[in-house]
C-alpha cells in the first residue's frame, strides 16, 4: 500500500533519529535530550504540542480536516515510550550507547522513531483524517509510572474529548519480523516483593554467637520458588524472580541485615493478591525458624495489559490489509513481561501489538532478549511500525465514536 511505501522512503530519516536516541539513552521520567530530539523531529508538522509538567513527556495533537458530521468526530491515541534501561551496552554497534550504565535495551528508541514517522505520514493525510490523533511520547515506562503521570496530566483528553481508541506496539529482539496480536491479556501484571532480614552481626568464625541473616535469606529465596510451583495452578501462570540480593561487606563479617527484591508476574488480580499473602506468610515462618526478624512488603505495581477484543480484531484486519497475511501471527499465549500501557487500556479500549525485530539472518534461539546488554534490534522494522501506527489512526478515525462497526466493510 501507498502508506507503507512512503514509510519505507522515510527509513533513512527514522534510522538517523533512532541511532541518535540510542547513542544517548536517558533513564526515568527526566529525558531532556530525548524530548528535545522528539520536538525537533515534529517541529515542521501541524501539531498542537504540549510538553509534560512533571515529566519530559510530549503530547501532540493532529487535527483531521476531512468533512464529518457534528458529534461524530473520533479521537485515536498512539503511544510510544522513550526511556532506556540501566544496562551497560555490549553490542559493539557503531551507534552504541555513549552513556555508561544506560542502554536502549528494550527498543524504546525504535518506538519513538516509529511514532515520529507516523506523525509525518499522518500530517500529509489530514484531508483524509476524520477525527483527531493524539501522539503520546512517554518517558518513565521502565518502572517509573510514566503512563500514570501522563494520564494525570490529561493525555487521554488532549484532543478536547476522551480518546475513543488507543494503540501501542513493542519490539522484541528475539521474534521474527512479523506482527503478533491477541485479544485479552497480552502482558502480565507486575508486583514487587521487598524484603529485609534483620539478624545480629558478628565474627564469621563464630556464627553461633550471631544471628546470621544470610542463610535465612537464602532459604527464603529458594522457598519462594517452590511456593510458586506447589501452591499455584500451572495453567494460571505465576512468575517470581529475585533480581536483587545484598548482604555484607567482607567475607569474615556476619552482617546484621540482608535484603532482596523480587518481581512477580500474574494475570489475575485474585492470583496476585494470593501470591502476596502466601509469600508474606512463608517469609515470616522462615524468619521465626532462624531466630531473625523479617520486614517484607508486597506492592502491586502495574495491572495486566488487556487488549480489547473488538479493537484487536480491527488491528488484525488492518495489519493483514497493509502488510499481508504472512506478516501477521496470532499469539497463542500472552507474554509475562509487564507494560504501563496497561494503564491506558484500563481507561480506553485499544490494543497492544508485538513487532518482531530480530535482525535478518539471526537465529532467535541465540539472540539476546530485551533488557540484555547484547540485545540488537533491526532498523528495517522502523517503517513497519510507522506505517502501522498511521494506518490504525486513519482507519479508526473513520469509525463513529460510538464504536467499531459490526462488519469490516464499514471501515474504508
Amino acid at each position: 500500500m501507498k502508506i507503507l511505501r512512503e514509510a519505507q522512503a522515510l527509513l533513512g530519516e527514522l534510522t538517523n533519529l533512532r541511532h541518535r536516541l540510542h547513542a544517548h539513552p536517558e533513564l526515568g521520567l527526566d529525558l531532556p535530550r530525548t524530548q528535545a530530539a522528539v520536538l525537533e523531529a515534529l517541529d515542521d508538522l501541524p501539531l498542537e504540542i504540549t510538553p509534560g509538567k512533571n515529566a519530559t513527556s510530549v503530547t501532540a495533537v493532529l487535527r483531521g480536516h476531512a468533512p464529518i458530521a457534528a458529534g461524530e468526530r473520533t479521537t485515536v491515541l498512539l503511544r510510544a515510550d522513550m526511556d532506556a534501561v540501566p544496562v551497560s551496552e555490549e553490542t559493539g554497534l557503531p551507534f552504541r550507547s555513549r552513556v555508561e550504565g544506560a542502554m536502549h535495551a528494550c527498543g524504546h528508541d525504535l518506538h519513538t522513531a516509529m511514532l515520529a514517522g507516523a506523525a509525518r505520514l499522518l500530517a500529509t493525510r489530514r484531508d483524509r483524517l476524520r477525527g483527531d490523533v493524539v501522539l503520546m511520547f512517554q518517558p518513565g515506562e521502565e518502572g517509573w509510572e510514566g503512563a500514570r503521570t501522563m494520564i494525570e496530566e490529561g493525555v487521554l483528553d488532549a484532543s478536547g474529548r476522551r480518546a475513543d481508541a488507543a494503540y501501542g506496539l513493542h519490539v522484541f529482539s528475539t521474534l521474527p519480523q512479523r506482527l503478533f496480536t491477541r485479544p485479552g491479556p497480552m502482558l502480565a501484571a507486575s508486583s514487587a516483593l521487598l524484603v529485609t532480614v534483620h539478624g545480629a552481626g558478628g565474627h564469621a568464625s563464630a556464627p553461633h554467637l550471631a544471628r546470621d541473616p544470610v542463610p535465612a535469606t537464602a532459604e527464603m529465596i529458594s522457598a519462594l520458588q517452590t511456593m510458586v510451583t506447589r501452591r499455584f495452578d500451572a495453567f494460571d501462570p505465576v512468575v517470581l524472580t529475585v533480581g536483587m540480593v545484598h548482604a555484607g561487606t567482607r567475607r569474615n563479617v556476619i552482617p546484621a541485615t540482608a535484603t532482596f527484591e523480587a518481581t512477580i508476574r500474574t494475570f489475575g488480580d485474585s492470583v496476585a493478591d494470593r501470591v502476596g499473602e502466601e509469600a508474606l506468610r512463608l517469609l515470616q515462618g522462615i524468619a521465626d525458624a532462624h531466630g531473625v526478624r523479617v520486614d517484607a512488603r508486597f506492592v502491586r505495581e502495574r495491572p495486566a495489559t488487556v487488549n480489547d477484543a473488538a479493537e484487536t480484531a480491527f488491528a488484525e484486519r488492518t495489519i493483514r490489509d497493509v502488510f499481508g497475511a504472512d506478516l501477521h501471527e496470532p499469539l497463542p499465549r500472552p507474554f509475562t513481561g509487564a507494560e504501563d500501557f496497561s494503564r491506558v487500556l484500563a481507561e480506553v479500549p485499544g490494543s497492544f501489538v508485538a513487532l518482531g525485530a530480530l535482525p535478518a539472518g539471526a537465529d532467535p534461539r541465540d539472540a539476546a532478549y530485551n533488557h540484555s546488554g547484547h540485545a540488537v534490534f533491526d532498523d528495517a522494522v522502523l517503517p513497519l511500525g510507522a506505517a502501522l501506527y498511521a494506518e490504525l489512526a486513519l482507519r479508526r478515525t473513520a469509525v463513529r465514536p460510538s464504536g467499531l462497526p459490526e462488519t469490516p466493510g464499514e471501515v474504508q
